[in-house]
């Protein structure tokens, strides 16, 4: 391999919105996330939607349960 051309392998320390931090090896000094394991409803188990830009209610408008009198 060629010297001097790879990039540094660092530890890093990665923040997520729920406020877990935690640790790993990475080119990056420090990483924000969205979304980790700690907050994640498929490791959760909890039931949790994720809305980017009114996708889910515009789908729950087209296709939802239409309200019976």
């Amino acid at each position: 391999m060629k010297k001097d051309i790879h990039p540094d392998y660092v530890e890093t320390k990665v923040r997520c919105s729920c406020g877990e931090e935690f640790t790993t090896r990475s080119t990056e000094a420090e990483l924000t996330v969205e979304i980790c394991s700690k907050c994640h409803p498929f490791y959760t188990g909890k039931r949790k939607l994720v809305d980017t830009g009114g996708r889910v209610e515009r789908f729950q408008r087209k296709y939802g349960q239409k309200k019976t009198s």
